[in-house]
């Protein structure tokens, strides 16, 4: 049993067991960093196949001009693939386990190293959606046990997920943390629950996406741009869970479900219906997108060009004279801006707010059909701003055609979605703050690693609690209160520590 912190010098015979697409990433990098491997597999075939995969990892290296030919052939040297377990493991002072996700099969190989280990070795699980506790609960040595989660490639991606279990001993869990940075990568800590950080946090999100496209909230390309646009995200919802697998996503959201309960983890109707469909995404040629073609094949543009501009604009403003500078466009643009145009002949732009409806004011303006609200929405990073156009159900279908051509003549960068609170910006990001936040509430994980797990992880530009700051978290309550009231839906309940936080007027990384 370990009892005192190990320093990253200390590990130099190291095991991974499993050379999948992560197990044969993580022995080359453990091989890189100057450790001897064992690299284990459970038949000759399957050993053959992982080590053609790293082989093949380092060839790419040396072709780039990342490796050398001699650097190469040495980090094989210090390779020893074997499908013998116990002699692959007897002087291992670190094994990190990477086969298949069944806790049968984990079960069974964590018996088989409380034979074959060292009493100090330190086992560590790759898994990213089993119980690290069930895992150690079952072993002789469970303060020895914890999660090391990469992420894939593991050679190249930052990020390791240390987990610990109430069983785990803070010198394991250090050591970890210092090995991996070792390994040149930035260790986050967090208790072991269901989908540790990361993956907690983005499939609920993308589960989310999926929900607005099944309820006609808003089109794919619409959703995915409010994401990348709107929200300055690398990639668009949709399109993150066509990359990740429909069925990977499913199966989290059933970790999730099973462990936490209510609606936030209740699979989307339409993602399992894909699944059932064997639509998995890219790796099945269809997803939420079709791949079957050079490039993802899309709904047809509408063309913007041929659709009418309104005659004549009036624009409804708040007090803070949100829309000033776009009336000063619509006039630059050759269109006249009204106090109120003619009912069925014009556009009434109203100033909308995502805590509201805009169909209140629509109503108010008398000419309901005629009324699209606009929101503008930053990423705080001084990126371009997304146009929300706005649509109460009660638009007229020309009027949401005239407000499209005038953000294509205006050259906004617009998406089009329902009139529901939140819209597509506040709406996916606030319910996502809203998870980090009862992240950091519940004691998993604090909040520079919730926000660096999901920079390094994901590809967030900041991390979702430095977004909320930037929202605030006062506006961010208002949001989350609306859209509770309009769906009763009780995953948009603010958590007690969000509402503290908005009273006080605190950040959460300020």
């Amino acid at each position: 049993m370990t009892s005192s912190v190990k320093q990253p010098a200390d590990i130099r015979e190291s095991a991974v067991i499993g050379l999948g697409l992560m197990g044969s990433g993580i022995a080359e990098l453990l091989a890189r960093s100057g450790r001897r491997v064992a690299a284990i597999e459970i038949d000759q075939t399957f050993l053959d196949q992982g080590m053609a995969r790293l082989r093949a990892s380092l060839d790419r290296a040396v072709s780039r001009g990342k490796l050398t030919d001699t650097a190469r052939d040495e980090i094989l040297a210090r390779i020893r693939p074997t499908v013998d377990i116990p002699a692959g493991v007897a002087d291992a002072d670190l094994v990190v386990e990477a086969i298949p996700e069944r806790m049968d099969l984990k079960n069974t190989l964590f018996a088989q190293l409380d034979e074959a280990c060292r009493a100090d070795a330190i086992l560590a699980t790759n898994t990213s959606s089993l119980s690290i506790t069930e895992i150690a609960g079952g072993t002789r040595h469970p303060a020895r046990v914890a999660g090391m989660h990469f992420f894939n490639p593991a050679p190249v991606m930052k990020l390791v997920e240390v987990i610990s279990t109430v069983l785990t001993s803070p010198e394991t869990a250090e050591t970890l943390a210092l090995l991996s940075r070792d390994l040149g990568k930035t260790p986050v800590r967090v208790s072991d629950r269901a989908g540790f950080i990361v993956n907690a946090l983005l499939v609920p999100y993308l589960n989310h996406a999926v929900r607005l496209l099944e309820t006609t909230q808003a089109t794919r390309e619409d959703i995915d741009k409010a994401a990348t646009v709107g929200l300055g995200l690398p990639m668009g919802p949709l399109t993150l869970v066509d990359l990740i697998g429909l069925d990977t996503a499913l199966a989290v959201l059933e970790v999730l479900q099973a462990e936490f309960g209510g609606t936030r983890y209740r699979p989307a109707p339409l993602l399992r219906r894909l699944c059932d469909a064997r639509l998995f995404g890219r790796k099945s040629g269809r997803g939420f997108y079709d791949y079957r073609h050079s490039a993802p094949a899309t709904a047809a543009d509408h063309n913007l060009a041929a659709a009418p501009l309104p005659a004549e604009v009036a624009l409804i403003r708040d007090s803070g004279g949100l829309l000033d500078e776009l009336a000063s466009d619509i006039s630059a643009a050759g269109i006249s801006v009204v106090p109120l145009p003619s009912a069925g002949t014009g556009l009434v732009i109203v100033a909308a707010d995502p805590q509201y409806r805009v169909l209140d004011a629509a109503l108010a303006a008398g000419h309901p059909a005629d009324v699209v609200g606009i929101n503008f929405t930053e990423t705080g990073d001084g990126k371009q701003r997304l146009a929300e156009l706005v649509l109460p159900d009660v638009t007229a279908a020309g009027t949401a055609a005239k407000a499209a051509a005038l953000a294509a003549k205006l050259g906004l960068d617009a998406v089009t979605c329902r009139d529901r609170p939140g819209f597509l910006t506040a709406g996916l990001a606030c319910a996502q703050f809203n998870d980090a936040v009862r992240m950091f509430q519940d004691g998993f994980a604090s909040p520079a690693d919730i926000d660096t797990a999901m920079r390094l992880g994901c590809g967030y530009p900041r991390g979702p609690l430095e977004m909320l700051d930037n929202f605030g978290p006062a506006r961010a309550v208002s949001v989350l209160e609306a859209m509770h009231a309009a769906t009763g839906d009780p995953a948009f309940t603010p958590v007690p520590l969000l509402a503290e936080y908005a009273t006080a007027g605190t950040g959460f990384r300020s």
